[in-house]
């Protein structure tokens, strides 16, 4: 029974069909404490599957619980040396990461770190992937020497395990070359895309999701570097790849039209830009419902382009809607909400109202400080905007640049 629901429910997430999956997972986790009571591992099981449908909707605050569940029935039935328990840790750190609650998650991912190492020896595929997590930690709060030497340690593991030739060695590749795009270390960051890519075409074929995302961190790259035609036809093959793959009604699909309404934008196509964002941010509504983290983020890119075309009043909603989802999902601390007050900061500063200007960019600029260091780009490009607002006001402001937001994340984590 539990593995006949899980088949089912895994049938209709893996296509994004997020509403027709938790009937079925509900209904796991029901019968099988009917079944078996409520402590037994298949129960544990249940719950962990139920909260990751969850985190994969956005909806944090119900999978948080049934996470904690998971792990607190695992550490009972199997003490709390056991490789179920160190994947439970993991998976409610990674949460806590969505969240930005660093220090939570860092605390969580070093103990499933240290417990994989401990039950497993030092060379083993879970070790690599508890190394990547913890890496991805360092990597979203802008500490690249830290997050450098854990992915390329993921990576050497994995290439000494599973050999060159092996999907989970691609994906390493593609996360260091992630790092080394957000530092601006472009011709290292094409280096291993392009391996990347390579070796996902020869394991995968040329028609599967993993090749599709490959396309798309490539021409993330590209874009950011202005190479627009470069970017343009891979954004193009990624996305028909997803739609030929898992349908027009795919979160995947949605990102990718938002990708290439990005580069749109980019190259001021602002018709075409508008057009893909508001088909990008209504499938994701569609999909995701209206409360997630993908569906603020469109909200706040198609702000950014109102922004651009001096569309003030058709702007300030949406950053308004934007931040606030940001708030309700993920917490006052977290940068994605620095991010959305540093934007509408930039909208009062493009109105010249300078003084609403400069209190957001003081608390974008707090808020950067404390959760990704001083030295992180968004942290010095709101230092700059907000010195920019003290002292335009009463003058007439020079046009400043800020910091926009990505609109997906550049490598497949």
């Amino acid at each position: 029974m539990v593995w006949t629901f899980e088949g089912i429910a895994r049938f209709y997430s893996g296509q994004g069909l997020y509403t027709l999956a938790e009937d079925p997972y509900q209904r796991c986790l029901k019968t099988t404490q009917e079944l078996l009571g409520d402590r037994h591992p298949d129960v544990a099981l249940s719950l962990n599957n139920l909260a990751a449908l969850y985190y994969s909707q956005g909806r944090y605050e119900e999978a948080e619980p049934l996470y904690k569940q998971a792990l607190a029935l695992r550490q009972e039935l199997f003490g709390n040396r056991n490789a179920e328990v160190a994947t439970s840790l993991n998976n409610l750190a990674m949460l806590y990461l969505s969240q930005g609650r660093y220090e939570e998650a860092e605390s969580l991912l070093k103990q499933a770190l240290v417990l994989s190492q401990e039950l497993l020896g030092d060379h083993h595929p879970d070790v690599a992937q508890s190394l990547n997590n913890l890496a991805l930690l360092y990597y979203l709060q802008g500490r690249y020497e830290k997050a450098e030497p854990l992915y390329k340690q993921a990576l050497a593991l994995r290439q000494k395990l599973l050999g060159n030739h092996h999907p989970y060695v691609a994906t390493s590749l593609n996360n260091l070359a992630a790092l080394y795009d957000l530092q601006g270390r472009y011709a290292e960051a094409e280096s291993l895309y392009k391996q990347a890519l390579t070796l996902r075409q020869e394991l995968l074929g040329d028609r599967h999701p993993d090749v599709a995302q490959s396309f798309n961190n490539l021409a993330l790259l590209y874009d950011s570097q202005g190479r627009y035609k470069e970017a343009e036809p891979l954004f193009n093959q990624a996305l028909i790849l997803f739609q030929e793959l898992l349908g027009d009604r795919h979160p995947d699909v949605a990102a990718s039209l938002a990708n290439l309404a990005r580069l749109y934008h980019s190259q001021r196509r602002y018709e075409e830009a508008e057009l893909l964002y508001k088909r990008a941010l209504a499938l994701r509504q569609e999909l995701l419902g209206d409360r997630h983290p993908d569906v603020a983020t469109n909200l706040a890119s198609l702000a950014g382009l109102y922004h651009s075309q001096g569309r003030y009043e058709e702007a300030k909603p949406l950053y308004k809607q934007a931040l606030a989802l940001r708030q309700e999902l993920l917490g006052n601390h977290h940068p994605d909400v620095a991010l959305s007050l540093n934007n509408l900061a930039g909208l009062y500063y493009s109105q010249e109202r300078y003084k609403e200007a400069e209190t957001l960019f003081n608390q974008a600029l707090i808020l950067f400080q404390r959760l990704v260091g001083d030295q992180h780009p968004y942290t010095i490009d709101t230092r700059n905007n907000l010195a920019d607002s003290i002292i335009c006001k009463g003058n007439k402001a020079p046009k400043i640049t800020l910091p926009f937001s990505f609109l997906e994340p550049f490598g497949k984590q």
